[in-house]
């Protein structure tokens, strides 16, 4: 078994690319090809993966509460960068978060192994907030933006 580091994933904004009733698959993304723009100077990438929300019914006559599946959420991703001006992907982050759109995603994880291809995991999230953290005097001025992610997460194994 072995196990992976998060240093050297690289996270990529594309282009909109509306959220659909079914489940995405990797072809979905093709058209993106040439509109990824790595976002640089990233820190912390945070988490996705779908949740079901709990439905629950308090049964009387058996005084048990029974839960159910309900809908699917992928989860809100906190991106923390480095704040760059000139960086061209948080440039586009920060344009996202001025529309209403959703926007592909792609994350490059460090996981290749020898001569192959590292995972990738593709999404479709609108930027809910990118705001800076300026703290105190010690510390690198901060890019926190908000992924409202909007579909599945597809996952690509390393190969």
């Amino acid at each position: 078994m072995t196990i992976y580091a998060t240093n050297g994933a690289k996270l990529f904004i594309g282009g909109v690319l509306s959220a659909k009733s079914t489940d995405f698959d990797v072809s979905d993304f093709a058209s993106q090809s040439s509109n990824w723009v790595e976002i640089g100077e990233t820190e912390g990438l945070g988490s996705i993966g779908d949740t079901a929300a709990e439905i629950s019914f308090d049964g009387i006559g058996s005084n048990r509460t029974r839960r159910l599946k309900g809908t699917r959420n992928a989860g809100t991703m906190e991106v923390v960068c480095g704040v760059d001006y000139a960086d061209a992907g948080q440039v586009a982050l920060l344009a996202a978060e001025k529309t209403i759109f959703d926007y592909a995603f792609k994350l490059v994880l460090n996981d290749a192994p020898p001569a192959g291809s590292p995972s990738e995991r593709y999404f479709v999230a609108a930027v809910g907030s990118a705001s800076e953290a300026l703290d105190t005097a010690n510390n690198v001025m901060k890019l926190n933006a908000t992924l409202w992610v909007n579909s599945n997460v597809v996952k690509v194994n390393a190969g």
